[in-house]
């Protein structure tokens, strides 16, 4: 198991065990962290699972595809280290990763 950890926008922090090959999104909705909707299940179709990555994690991950900068334009208050969580798989490499939720999702 890999851990991530989620803080919210009011700073609360909650850790998970995430199993490598789930995105940080399905790893969220199955415990519950309402900030993350995920409306449309990961398809990369909505910008409902947007977050912020700690900026010691933006660089590990892998870039991001032109689908998901695309549909980054559609979340709410972007900034330059803004992902959607359905496209960061969880591998052993990312354990610790922390990830922020913004105030709302767009």
């Amino acid at each position: 198991m890999v851990k991530v950890v989620y803080v919210s926008s009011t700073g609360e922090r909650r850790e998970a065990e995430a199993e490598p090959g789930m995105t940080v999104m399905e790893t969220a909705v199955k415990i519950g962290i309402d900030e993350i909707l995920g409306e449309c299940g990961g398809a990369c179709a909505c910008a409902t699972c947007h977050v912020y990555v700690a900026p010691e994690w933006f660089d590990k991950l892998p870039a991001a595809s032109p689908m998901e900068t695309d549909m980054l334009d559609f979340a709410v208050d972007p900034l330059p280290n803004s992902r959607l969580s359905c496209q960061i798989t969880i591998t052993e490499a990312l354990d610790g990763l922390v990830v922020q939720t913004p105030d709302r999702q767009g």
